[in-house]
């Protein structure tokens, strides 16, 4: 059921994206863009995952709760009295209505089709922002945070996805990189403070390292690492790409995009995970009642003692110091045009050896 629960969630970050990302990109001149060609059943299952995906939650609560009142009852109560029940309930409604609305239109009609159905994708992430757990503790505050932080990333990830796996050519690219490179910067500004303020929700900022004692810490960690070598792709794509274009015109850079998309789709995966946690409110209560990461487990023995102390001894440091050369040799990757493939494996290894590193310094 774990694993349902995360994959479940990764894919409905990935269906958001994906309708976003058409959306938008049906809304900039082919001239500012690479031809796109997104078949009509991928915009529509994509819709339909939206749907079915956003019950999970749901269903969790339905499952927790229906031993105690049956299930009908839980179920009504669940969809009429809980937040996250009439959240989900107008997710249904909307997603249905984009649903039908995607049947008989081609985006590349007409820019009206594209914008009708932005609009309507908004008031979906709007309904995730107002479901979500941030919502739930601080009310609006919590809702806008939420949504201005699942949109930032959508619609970031969402263009970056349809044009490196949708594109039928890759002409206009540096005009593409001229619009695109600074709504990648704003929405990573804008993505990276809202996550703070929403990881301010779950623990105070002094706890961060203590809560790598916890599954949620140590989920949270592994997220924050394997953005480090997102950034190292979106600097490739958006800066050394757009030099090596201006040099070749027949340089094609799909693949990297392709490449960088990779490395989001594991952030997904891993966000998906962090979902299931319980949120570290207060550390030692939290430990009382859920126990020790088992990762953490692995590399300390014994019980915690809180606060953590940082200690980098002779091989985290070395470790350390691996991390950073395989970032550097990420990039290399590319300048020295060595194979594609490469690049995804020292951004995978840069993560494993930033996390040994780090997981061996804290005592």
């Amino acid at each position: 059921m774990l694993w349902f629960n995360v994959v479940s969630e990764a894919l409905l970050y990935l269906c958001f994206s994906i309708l976003l990302g058409s959306f938008i990109l049906h809304l900039i001149p082919e001239t500012a863009r690479p031809g796109i060609k997104i078949s009509k059943n991928i915009l529509l299952i994509a819709t339909l995952g939206v749907a079915f995906l956003s019950f999970v939650p749901v269903l969790k609560l339905i499952l927790y709760l229906y031993r105690d009142m049956g299930l009908g009852v839980t179920v009504q109560s669940v969809l009429l009295n809980f937040e996250v029940g009439k959240s989900w309930v107008k997710t249904w409604i909307v997603s249905l209505i984009l649903f039908i609305y995607l049947v008989p239109i081609k985006l590349e009609r007409k820019p009206f089709f594209s914008l009708a159905g932005l609009v309507l994708i908004l008031v979906l992430i709007i309904l995730q922002g107002w479901s979500s757990h941030a919502s739930s503790l601080t009310g609006w505050q919590g809702a806008l945070t939420h949504t201005t932080h699942f949109l930032a990333i959508t619609t970031w990830i969402g263009i970056l996805i349809v044009i490196s796996w949708f594109s039928t050519n890759h002409d206009n690219w540096k005009h593409f990189l001229k619009w695109f490179t600074p709504v990648a910067i704003t929405c990573l500004a804008l993505a990276a403070l809202t996550g703070f303020d929403l990881m301010g929700y779950m623990m105070s900022e002094d706890n961060y390292v203590n809560s790598w004692t916890l599954p949620y810490g140590q989920t949270l960690l592994l997220k924050h690492l394997a953005i480090i070598p997102l950034l190292a792709f979106a600097f490739i794509n958006s800066i050394l790409i757009r030099k090596k274009v201006s040099d070749d015109p027949a340089f094609n850079p799909l693949p990297w995009a392709r490449l960088e998309s990779m490395i989001v789709l594991l952030i997904f995966v891993v966000t998906g995970a962090l979902g299931q946690e319980a949120p570290p409110h207060n550390i030692e209560t939290t430990i009382n009642e859920t126990g020790v990461s088992p990762l953490f487990s692995f590399f300390h023995e014994g019980e915690p003692v809180i606060p953590l102390a940082f200690s980098p001894g002779i091989l985290s440091i070395v470790l350390f110091l691996s991390a950073v050369l395989f970032l550097i040799m990420l990039v290399l990757t590319f300048i020295k045009k060595a194979p594609k493939v490469m690049a995804l494996v020292m951004g995978i290894l840069f993560i494993l050896t930033a996390y040994l590193a780090l997981m061996l310094s804290v005592q």
